[in-house]
């Protein structure tokens, strides 16, 4: 008997009974996702008044050159402080998953941007050692990552709409914009924590697995990826 074994073991006509059970949860949990996608849609906006500016290979942009031709724009708030010489790896992990979703959501009236708060150079060398291709520009000197609540002030700090007594000056968020037809800018929706699974693809593979995320803090067992084991051999054999 193997001891790590902790399911009961059935017959396959004992497991479609059980499987069609769940299957009743699945779908009243995909009607409820769809009835939250639904409100956060219904969500009222803000228009967006301050002139935000963003330093990028190209030069300087404002918010509205952020979104690129289309209506809508997603920017992660990525975790990369003046100083640093790395990005934190939680952020890394969600940044992994955007260049193949970026290739779509271009074609679909959305753009996705990551936004630091360190000057443009400092992160131009561990983006290059992450191959990443997404726009990631810098909003350095601007007020962009604590009026979206990713930079807690010391004093009255919130994060995620509550209020916060950590220390970190640094924390991962997701903001989401429209442009109208006049050239108008609202904010639609942040969302902070937790709520940023919904950007990990890998999170979704795992929850369909036998030992499920298998972690005892939240990405706890995350590296950057070129830091798991065998990660530069097979960088090597690829090319």
């Amino acid at each position: 008997m193997n001891n790590d074994r902790k399911h009961p073991v059935v017959t396959r006509r004992e497991w479609l009974g059980a499987r069609r059970q769940l299957l009743l949860h699945e779908k009243a949990f995909t009607h409820q996702r769809d009835e939250l996608s639904a409100a956060r849609r219904a969500l009222p906006w803000v228009k967006v008044e301050q002139d935000y500016r963003f330093a990028a290979g190209a030069g300087e942009l404002d918010l509205a050159e952020l979104f690129d031709g289309r209506s809508q724009l997603l920017v992660y708030h990525f975790m990369f402080a003046d100083g640093w010489e790395e990005g934190c790896p939680g952020c890394s992990f969600l940044a992994d998953h955007f260049d193949g979703a970026n290739l779509h959501l271009a074609h679909h009236d959305v753009s996705l941007v990551a936004v630091s708060r360190a000057p443009f150079a400092q992160f131009q060398a561990f983006r290059q050692r992450m191959g990443w291709k997404f726009p990631w520009v810098s909003s350095h000197g601007s007020s962009f990552n604590h009026d979206f609540g990713v930079t807690p002030a010391a004093e009255g700090a919130e994060y995620n709409y509550e209020p916060y007594t950590g220390d970190e000056t640094e924390l991962p968020g997701l903001s989401v914009f429209y442009r109208d037809e006049a050239g108008d800018i609202f904010h639609t929706y942040s969302s902070y924590a937790r709520g940023l699974d919904i950007l990990v693809g890998t999170y979704n593979f795992l929850d369909l697995m036998p030992k499920g995320r298998n972690e005892e803090g939240t990405m706890d067992w995350v590296r950057h990826h070129d830091r798991y084991e065998g990660a530069e051999e097979k960088k090597h054999c690829c090319h």
